[in-house]
């Protein structure tokens, strides 16, 4: 991974940091993405001293505002004319419902449109150079899922919005590998299995208590990071796109993400709520 600029949001935590760590040890050169500038310091400075690689760096943006999102594309475009790997991991789960900064359902928002509109606005440094990747971290969540929308409803459950969310990015992978189709860049996406992290800090009292719990048999964030560190680095996946992964292994999502008619509604949808259609 020499010579190779990767940016990975959501990387100064859980499986992202786990991710960025592993591909710092190949000699990557990392941007990694993250909310707090406080943990973003602590993380980038813990990966130099356990990989010995000071090609380290990184943004801050909240990814509940679109400004935001944008806002990291020009930093980024402006450190790294060319990106290698865009590897899309930040994300969350609410406990209660909540709005984005322009009105949307948060975990959708978070989930779903800060990537799409992240992705296309750095397509041009990702087709300037070599063959390069996007990845996104999905869920096994997407198979209980049905996509929502509907940005009114007045329902609200935490896992379905999760879940819908994560059928989100799978569909979006898969409208994304077909406008790349002829092109040098691939994008796949993955579940990384059920990993012990703080991703059940939002909930409340007694859903943070189980959470906590259930976690004492969830995998480590290392082993959950392996699947996008293949996605972003194997030569056996070079030139793969459109698929979802478990383990390193193909494997087929549910129905309703393999819906062509509903990930371009999704798409068209989403390109009007980012504003770049």
């Amino acid at each position: 991974m020499a010579d190779t600029v990767c940016v990975i949001t959501g990387g100064t935590d859980g499986i992202g940091k786990a991710a960025a760590h592993a591909l710092a040890l190949q000699g990557a050169k990392l941007l990694i993405h993250g909310r707090d500038p406080e943990k973003g310091a602590r993380a980038v400075a813990e990966i130099k001293a356990r990989s010995h690689n000071p090609a380290v760096e990184f943004l801050q943006a909240d990814f509940s505002s679109l400004a935001d999102v944008r806002r990291l594309a020009v930093m980024l475009v402006d450190r790294a004319p060319r990106i290698d790997v865009l590897i899309n991991n930040a994300g969350g789960m609410f406990a209660r419902r909540k709005l984005s900064q322009e009105g949307y359902e948060m975990t959708f928002a978070v989930n779903h449109l800060a990537p799409f509109l992240l992705t296309h606005l750095l397509l041009g440094a990702l087709q300037g150079g070599k063959p390069a990747r996007i990845v996104t971290t999905s869920s096994e969540a997407h198979r209980r899922a049905t996509l929502q929308l509907d940005q009114a409803r007045s329902s609200y459950s935490a896992m379905g919005a999760y879940g819908s969310s994560k059928l989100a990015n799978i569909l979006f992978t898969r409208a994304l590998a077909k406008r790349l189709a002829g092109t040098p860049v691939t994008a796949t996406c993955l579940h990384p299995g059920f990993v012990r992290t703080q991703f059940g800090r939002d909930m409340p009292p007694v859903g943070r208590v189980i959470f906590g719990l259930v976690s004492r048999f969830a995998r480590s964030p290392e082993k959950g990071a392996e699947t996008i560190v293949y996605l972003a680095t194997s030569s056996q996946v070079q030139g793969a796109s459109g698929g979802y992964y478990f383990d390193c292994k193909l494997k087929q999502p549910a129905p309703a993400a393999q819906d062509d008619a509903t990930a371009e509604a999704l798409w068209k949808a989403s390109e009007q709520w980012v504003g770049i259609g």
